[in-house]
């Protein structure tokens, strides 16, 4: 098994990436035994909602102190080897862009392994996700605050 190491667009390794553990349960299989391809959006989600709860902007929160909360408007994967059920998994995220009224966010999906008392990760699946700023009442675009751009895009 290869060892990966995760990163950004360009490869670089990120100091500023978000990791999360996800375990791999029965319900996030198909009939062959291996994740649904979907699932992987609902483990970036999860990663992502965390990534934003360890910055202190739980999205209840930012709904109820701002009228806004972030919405998926795109999201590009890439598929290169299954997960199976009981792997651990480790979900990365991390803002590659952040615009005026949209983040985008780059992430992954990781075997986490260990044999000999060398740990390893290999790509599993990765992925671009843009998240758009919108006003929860109306579902109209808009600027993201300041205070919450400044968090994400210093962490």
């Amino acid at each position: 098994m290869a060892d990966t190491q995760t990163a950004g667009a360009d490869n670089a390794p990120n100091a500023n990436l978000f990791q999360w553990p996800v375990r791999v349960y029965w319900e996030d299989t198909d009939a062959g035994g291996i994740v649904f391809y979907a699932n992987y959006l609902k483990f970036f989600e999860r990663a992502r909602t965390e990534w934003l709860r360890s910055l202190g902007l739980g999205q209840q929160r930012l709904k109820d102190e701002t009228g806004g909360m972030f919405v998926v408007t795109d999201a590009q994967l890439h598929y290169h080897r299954p997960a199976r059920l009981d792997d651990a998994l480790i979900v990365t995220a991390c803002t590659l862009k952040a615009g005026r009224a949209s983040l985008l966010i780059a992430q992954q999906a990781l075997l986490k392994t260990e044999a000999a008392g060398v740990q390893s990760a290999t790509l599993l699946c990765e992925g671009t996700i843009r998240i758009g700023w919108v006003q929860a009442a109306s579902m109209q675009p808009t600027r993201i605050p300041a205070s919450i751009l400044a968090s994400l895009t210093t962490s």
